[in-house]
């Protein structure tokens, strides 16, 4: 299933990436993650690639990451590997610069845009405000707004959108997803984003459905998220996020600034169309930070995934309380919490997001109680394709210890 830029993780998508990402939570063998045996896991997930579905004990059809690379025309990927609560290995793959350009070898300091997965790391933000109860989950988010607010209709005056509910995309909100804008355009400010007018190139954020009776993914709710949380903080997002999240999470390499300083500019991977050209001048720019605007490595993003993991499993979060990530991980419409797609799986939850721009893909995926996780991050268009490919040899290498 195609979605305008294929900003999130369907729920068909994401109960395959259950069925083909290890179920079971025993934890690894003590000395499994040092020296050569590390080393020879990471060799056989590179060797080990298959299609998403896998026959437990069937051998053959296994394919080499860097062949199905350049099968897909993705130019490069990183991975970061999360086992026992922690990052076990990270790896980059391919190049990151365009024909023309000096060449750049993909690095684990290689930053891609993470897409639709900004909206997890966003919802962390918002959680921080609802903990110190500068935000309400449950109040009405008009009350949280004043530049702007959500156009009253006979749906919200029946049932007032809150924050929970653009968190959970049950709000009714329109627009789907963004497209970015190009090098050298004019940006807009977030609140023409919001009524749509130019030179923002999507449509006005409104409500068209009872809040709270349907679930619709919705970019233009979480851009109702950042404009609550950028007057409830008198910040921009961007240093919000960057003081609050990203900071105290130790994502030294991640930023949801629109525009990258000079440093983060010469790590920043050059995004490709499915025909494997790149975009033009490297990458569009994302002023809907919470939507869509985060840069990121998988490492910093992995650093995400244990601290919902940390909270939900009762540890001190450095982040988020015990109460918010239950809250996040709690399915309200559809097979979302806040700001991740949820499943319980009986003893423990699986949590997870993918996102697309245009020239990257991304995806996260954890569990709760076992510490077991991934991130990973593609420049092309095509990297949901290859992301199946390697989930499915990393299942195959490490459900044996996960049994």
């Amino acid at each position: 299933m195609h979605f305008r830029n294929m900003q999130q993780a369907t729920p068909l998508r994401v109960a395959l990436m259950t069925a083909v990402f290890g179920l079971c939570s025993a934890p690894a063998l003590a000395g499994d993650a040092s020296g050569g045996l590390q080393e020879d896991r990471v060799a056989r997930v590179e060797s080990g690639l298959s299609t998403p579905v896998v026959i437990r004990g069937a051998g053959g059809g296994k394919m080499d990451l860097r062949e199905r690379m350049a099968f897909h025309k993705v130019p490069a990927v990183s991975i970061a590997l999360i086992e026992n609560g922690r990052v076990e290995w990270a790896r980059a793959y391919g190049m990151v610069s365009a024909d023309g350009e000096p060449p750049r070898p993909a690095t684990v300091d290689t930053l891609f845009q993470a897409a639709s997965v900004s909206k997890p790391v966003s919802a962390l933000g918002a959680m921080q405000l609802v903990q110190q109860g500068t935000l309400a989950l449950d109040a009405p988010a008009n009350g949280h707004l004043n530049a702007w607010k959500i156009p009253d209709n006979a749906f919200t005056r029946a049932t007032p959108p809150t924050l929970r509910m653009l968190l959970n995309h049950s709000a009714g909100t329109t627009v789907h997803g963004y497209f970015g804008y190009p090098q050298g355009t004019a940006l807009p400010s977030l609140l023409q984003v919001l009524d749509g007018a130019p030179p923002a190139d999507s449509d006005p954020v409104r409500v068209d459905v009872q809040p709270g009776t349907l679930w619709r993914y919705s970019g233009g709710g979480f851009s109702v998220v950042q404009l609550m949380v950028t007057e409830a903080t008198g910040q921009s997002f961007g240093q919000y996020m960057q003081r609050s999240v990203l900071g105290p999470l130790g994502m030294t390499h991640s930023t949801f600034d629109v525009d990258l300083s000079p440093r983060q500019r010469a790590l920043a991977a050059t995004g490709f169309s499915a025909e494997g050209t790149p975009v033009a001048g490297g990458w569009r720019r994302y002023p809907e930070s919470a939507a869509a605007g985060l840069w990121t490595t998988p490492t910093d993003l992995a650093q995400v995934v244990l601290e919902v993991q940390r909270a939900a499993d009762g540890a001190a979060g450095k982040v988020l309380t015990h109460a918010s990530a239950q809250q996040m991980l709690t399915r309200g419409l559809g097979e979302y919490g806040l700001g991740l797609y949820v499943e319980d799986l009986g003893g423990r939850t699986s949590f997870a997001h993918s996102g697309g721009t245009n020239g990257f893909r991304a995806q996260i995926y954890g569990y709760t109680h076992s510490g077991q996780g991934v991130a990973i991050l593609t420049n092309s268009d095509n990297g949901a394709a290859l992301i199946s490919e390697i989930l499915a040899s990393i299942s195959a290498e490490y459900d044996r210890t996960w049994c």
